[in-house]
């Protein structure tokens, strides 16, 4: 397609849907040809020596996965602690209301039997 001289004639068209194009004309190299029929990465196609790259990336995401879980775990732990302060914090607080009402009965009561005594 390059040359300067060429006097080939390329024609393009699209298939019944629209999703292939198609070229006539072109000569294409077994090498080219060969790389067309490997099949394709789901993310497309990476260079060679990927893998490497690959193994850093798989690296990196479960080291960023594992630090997430530990996040989450250590704000569950938070909310357990938290809740189980609350938890004594609210008994504390009822037994003490429990023992103010007891005492104020009681004050009531001996009150209402000195008057009596009165």
């Amino acid at each position: 397609m390059g040359g300067g001289g060429s006097t080939r004639r390329v024609t393009f068209e699209a298939d019944e849907n629209e999703n292939i194009t198609v070229v006539k004309g072109v000569r294409l190299s077994d090498s080219l040809i060969d790389r067309m029929k490997e099949p394709s990465s789901p993310a497309g196609r990476q260079p060679r020596g990927s893998a490497a790259v690959d193994e850093e990336l798989k690296k990196r995401i479960a080291e960023e996965l594992a630090l997430e879980r530990a996040r989450r775990d250590s704000e569950a732990q938070k909310r357990r602690f938290f809740g189980k302060l609350l938890e004594r914090e609210r008994i504390s607080s009822n037994e003490h209301l429990t023992r103010a009402i007891l005492r104020e009965r009681a004050a009531t009561e001996e009150e209402r039997q000195k008057a009596q005594l009165f």
